[in-house]
């Protein structure tokens, strides 16, 4: 029965040379739950997306906008190098591990490493959830139904700790939110069950969330007050018809570690200009801007009526993101 079910694998999908990339499959914000036997329902995982490319004994981890982190992550890349498996191309998000989940904060240590062996010493555990498989053996499989993708990413892959497969869940997802909110978790991610892997942002991926949290530019910071290190918030924005739009400042969710080592790479971005388009409405004393290279992720209860946020956090900077991809997410 196995050997028949790898036949069908290097079967299904069309032909297709071995690609150096495949821009990935993203999701689209939606606040309406709902329940459908046509989508099923996977975690929201915390981390960083990263597809794994194997071809023969060569293996390449790039994050979406194609930085290669074979180096931050070497238990994942010896693991998938080394497993009895046809070349493939698979999907999936790298987390790190603490407490009883995954946490952002403490993949951040790993996102900055840039050597196997500092990687390796950093104490940080890690696991990459892998959820979809787009090339198999010679085979494009994007326009096989997500289903059988899942079947045959299953079959095909050896899952041993630091890879894991991503379990779904069927039908259910506003009874599967409520427990995922309950749990802590950051939402679900709903897809058609017969959609297609598509290549860019899509309706057939479907972000719920339990808590809003984003990318936001940074563009610039302010001075810290009584006893605080490296600087005292953040100046954050998106892109709007392609000028930087500000959304806030962000004061919070910061250790000293953070503090002091992003105030530093700030005051190397310092610039005279400010990056935003707005030239009202900005903070005017103690204020320094900075060339927008950084991404951050920041979460918040809510958007105001003028485009700011309320009760913003600092979660992490996001290394995988480019400035200039960054907007305001906007649900369905």
């Amino acid at each position: 029965m196995a050997a028949r079910e790898a036949t069908n694998d290097r079967q299904a999908g069309r032909k297709r040379a071995f690609p150096k990339w495949i821009d990935p499959m993203l999701a689209t914000l939606t606040d309406e739950p709902f329940s459908d036997p046509d989508w099923i329902f996977e975690r929201k995982l915390d981390g960083v997306r990263l597809l794994a490319f194997r071809r023969g004994p060569e293996l390449r981890l790039l994050t979406r906008n194609r930085k290669r982190r074979d180096a931050s992550y070497p238990e994942v890349a010896d693991a998938l190098a080394s497993m009895d498996a046809p070349d493939f191309v698979i999907d999936g998000e790298i987390v790190g591990l603490g407490g009883a989940g995954s946490s952002f904060a403490r993949l951040q240590g790993r996102m900055k490493v840039a050597d196997r062996e500092s990687a390796r010493a950093s104490g940080i555990a890690i696991a990459y959830y892998v959820f979809d498989i787009p090339w198999l053996a010679g085979r494009d499989l994007t326009q096989v139904p997500l289903r059988e993708r899942k079947a045959i990413l299953r079959r095909s892959i050896v899952f041993r700790d630091p890879v894991r497969y991503t379990p779904h869940r069927n039908e259910r997802g506003e009874e599967l939110l409520d427990a995922a909110c309950r749990r802590g978790w950051e939402g679900l991610i709903a897809k058609r069950a017969e959609g297609p892997y598509v290549r860019g942002r899509s309706r057939d991926w479907l972000k719920l969330k339990c808590v809003n949290r984003q990318e936001f530019v940074i563009g610039g910071y302010t001075d810290p007050r009584g006893a605080r290190s490296g600087f005292g918030a953040l100046l954050i924005g998106v892109h709007e018809k392609g000028r930087l739009r500000y959304a806030g400042k962000v004061g919070t969710g910061y250790d000293e570690a953070t503090l002091v080592a992003l105030g530093r790479r700030l005051a190397a971005l310092e610039r005279a200009a400010s990056p935003f388009a707005e030239a009202t409405g900005l903070p005017r004393k103690g204020v320094h801007w900075v060339s927008p290279e950084l991404v951050a992720e920041v979460g918040f209860t809510e958007w105001t009526t003028d485009g700011r946020l309320r009760h913003p956090r600092f979660v992490g900077l996001r290394s995988d993101k480019d400035p200039a991809d960054v907007v305001r997410e906007r649900s369905l």
